[in-house]
């Protein structure tokens, strides 16, 4: 039952993006006539879905445990298909590109979790989105925003993976925005044009850089497809003595840029918090299973083009945004934009493991954070909706005892990205901080390397510090209803309202004359919450038998990768011990991944206890002291909770930099262009009236003076032409007589 079958199994996975499209085109066409606005169709065909990924990455773990390799091409059933066919092949003129599906460890896990976290948050919008005008058109949209994902997982090309890619950012355009279309509600109304159209045009950089990086790697390698992508770039670093090219270090660059960009990493992340200007379900969506975590998954497909030099830019890029994100949480009052940063920051770590070399580190975080994530997310959702639309944390508290189910929820998801012991997010980020010291304790060493470590301890502690911060102010204490300065704590652009933040002595939590009793959620909405929170507990315990867990990645490539000085993988008693080292023996690598692993786990012990103290003693026990602190940090608490003034730089520079170089087009333009044009038109006017002349009075009069000649010549022959015989006689007679006395006077 568990054994891989490409005959059957091909099919399954062809089925799996082909629901979600086949329900967005019924959706879309008739969902305004189905009962319930066709939501029970696309959450049913999710459900579907949800067990076809659940089944078949059962079978890769089976094969893990088997110590069988489970690495498949859809060629092996036969399902690939020729797009842009070329007849004449033959010649080796061009080569035909193929579609087909790639199924191993990477996309089984992938796979799983995009279907497990749409699933539920289909089922939580049921609840979620009742009474919205456009409801059919919102679960239309989400179908294909899930479509897009799992064809995009399911890929065997980086061409085809690049077309998904861009219909999720169109679907992600248009499900930011879907609040756009309601003038009942100005300031959702703005705020969500201004945020859609800011994340499509911020991650069409990314984008751009993508689309140049996979032609860069075209043009040398003549392929688009993975598997003939790693082989060639093997056998080029071979050819080249090891070393990676120039050009290989620039198109791998240009591919990163994809990831920065659709997965928010500095300084392309100033989209994602905005985000949040779309309904709830869809931020659990794009912060969990979607778009941000495509561009971790293009990074992890990628990972053999990429150099060490690349690899060096990805660990710093990383690390930046790590700990740049956290430091943004711990001042945001909104509570989704609290997990917005924190999605910023845990993707952070994801591409910093890579860039270290583990990638297997990152792939893992990727999948556990999607389960915690994802309800976390929908958590604040049912706490918004609960509260009757409120989001600004310090009018909630006490919702614990309203919301009870909520609560447990949220709480096992906030100890598991907190790095709580014996919760999925301990595993993973333990792993990456273990990769962290492995780069460290290597005999290759740079600076790099420990600014990735420092930047990742830090980043760790912020994140227990800021998520138990939110816990705290949400759930504890007394509910406080509305603040008492009236404010609503946004700007009409999603940011916090800075005149909103209450330094108080009570360090920001504003009591207030109470509102709406908060309810819990309805059951759909619950379901979902119960499967998510059981997911992000448990969600990676799985993997974690001895040598399991590394069996299950072991037929990745990254594992074949042996260059350079990028990450060496060898077999050490059963398990893969990732290692930076060059040429070292067996007992040394195992030694350092002790090393390694003993002082990560050390790390991880102190750092979440210190971040969830912190937080309850400044939230709980001492609630003066955080605004003392805020006051005392000044400027630097305020560069924080402005964003390090980043989107106001960017709109200095980059958006007016923009308009001013468009106005400059624009005159350019009509001073220059139009003006060159309407004087060559006036110039080929004057040459066409000069020609027009010349054609009147020279052409036409000569060939007028032709016909008048001819005419007058015509007109003296007729006077002799006239058909008379008399006459012609008389001519005749005339004409002899004249010839004769020519002849006699002569």
């Amino acid at each position: 039952m568990f054994e891989f079958n490409p005959a059957l199994d091909f099919k399954l996975l062809l089925a799996v993006p082909l629901i979600p499209l086949i329900g967005y085109i019924v959706n879309i066409c008739f969902g305004r006539k189905l009962p319930r606005g066709g939501d029970f169709l696309l959450t049913g065909g999710m459900g579907v879905v949800m067990l076809i990924t659940v089944f078949l990455f059962l079978k890769s773990v089976v094969a893990a445990y088997a110590g069988e390799e489970f690495f498949h091409h859809s060629s092996e059933a036969g399902l690939t298909y020729d797009w842009l066919y070329n007849s004449f092949q033959s010649l080796g003129l061009t080569p035909n590109l193929t579609i087909g599906i790639l199924y191993d460890p990477l996309g089984a896990a992938m796979l799983m979790v995009v279907g497990v976290v749409s699933f539920c948050v289909h089922l939580f919008s049921i609840g979620y989105m009742h009474g919205d005008h456009r409801y059919y058109i919102f679960f239309s949209n989400i179908s294909l925003f899930t479509f897009a994902m799992l064809a995009l997982v399911l890929s065997d090309n980086i061409l085809f993976l690049f077309i998904f890619w861009e219909i999720m950012g169109l679907m992600s355009y248009l499900l930011i925005g879907h609040f756009a279309h309601d003038p009942s509600t100005p300031y959702f109304h703005r705020w969500a044009t201004w945020a859609s159209k800011k994340a499509f045009m911020t991650t069409r950089v990314g984008d751009c850089c993508l689309l140049i990086g996979m032609l860069m790697f075209y043009e040398q390698f003549h392929t688009f497809r993975f598997t003939e992508l790693w082989e060639q770039a093997r056998l080029t670093v071979e050819a080249n003595g090891g070393e990676y090219p120039a050009w290989m270090t620039i198109a791998g660059l240009f591919t990163f840029g994809g990831t920065v960009g659709k997965s928010a990493q500095f300084p392309l992340h100033i989209w994602l918090p905005d985000a949040m200007a779309g309904p709830t379900p869809v931020s659990a969506m794009i912060h969990a299973a979607t778009m941000v975590a495509a561009g971790v998954f293009l990074l992890g497909r990628t990972f053999p083009l990429m150099s060490p030099d690349v690899l060096a830019v990805v660990t710093v890029i990383g690390g930046i945004t790590a700990l740049f994100a956290a430091t943004i949480g711990m001042t945001a009052f909104d509570l989704k934009a609290v997990l917005a940063w924190s999605t910023i920051s845990q993707l952070g770590f994801m591409v910093t493991a890579v860039g270290l070399g583990s990638v297997t580190a990152g792939m893992f975080h990727m999948v556990t954070h999607a389960f915690f994530k994802a309800c976390l997310f929908l958590s604040a959702g049912a706490v918004i909706h609960g509260c009757h639309h409120e989001q600004d944390m310090r009018k909630m508290g006490g919702l614990r005892k309203h919301m009870p189910v909520t609560f447990w929820c949220m709480l096992i998801c906030t100890l598991a990205i907190a790095g709580v012991p014996f919760f999925s997010g301990f595993y993973s980020k333990d792993m990456i901080i273990k990769a962290a010291y492995m780069g460290i304790l290597g005999d290759h060493f740079d600076g790099w390397k420990v600014f990735a470590l420092v930047s990742l301890a830090l980043a760790a502690t912020m994140t227990a510090f800021y998520m138990f911060r939110l816990i705290f102010m949400t759930f504890y204490g007394e509910y406080r209803g509305e603040v008492t300065d009236g404010h609503h704590g946004h700007d009409d652009h999603g940011h916090d309202d800075h005149h909103a933040i209450v330094h108080a002595e009570d360090g920001g939590i504003a009591h207030g004359h109470g509102g709406p009793i908060p309810h819990e959620v309805p059951l759909p909405m619950k379901t979902a919450l119960i499967i998510l929170a059981v997911l992000g507990m448990l969600g990676g315990h799985f993997w974690l038998l001895d040598s399991h867990f590394y069996a299950f990645w072991h037929a990745e490539p990254w594992f074949e990768k042996a260059v350079s000085y990028t990450s060496l993988y060898g077999r050490e008693v059963g398990h893969w011990v990732e290692t930076n080292i060059l040429g070292a023996d067996a007992a040394h690598a195992e030694h350092l991944g002790h090393v390694a692993h003993t002082r990560a786990v050390w790390s991880s012990m102190v750092i979440a206890p210190l971040g969830i103290f912190l937080a309850w003693f400044l939230y709980r026990k001492r609630t003066d002291l955080p605004g003392k602190i805020t006051k005392s940090l000044g400027l630097v608490y305020e560069a924080a909770r402005d964003r390090y003034y980043i989107d106001p730089l960017v709109n200095a520079t980059v958006i007016r930099g923009s308009v001013v170089f468009a106005k400059f087009l624009k005159g350019v333009d009509e001073k220059v262009v139009d003006r060159c044009v309407l004087g060559m038109a006036a110039l080929h006017k004057a040459w066409g009236f000069g020609w027009a002349w010349f054609d009147k009075m020279v052409v036409d009069g000569l060939v007028n003076g032709v016909a008048t000649v001819s005419q007058s010549l015509g007109a003296a022959v007729r006077l002799v032409q006239t058909g008379r015989i008399q006459q012609y006689a008389t001519f005749a007679v005339g004409g002899g007589l004249l010839v004769a006395a020519w002849l006699i006077l002569a």
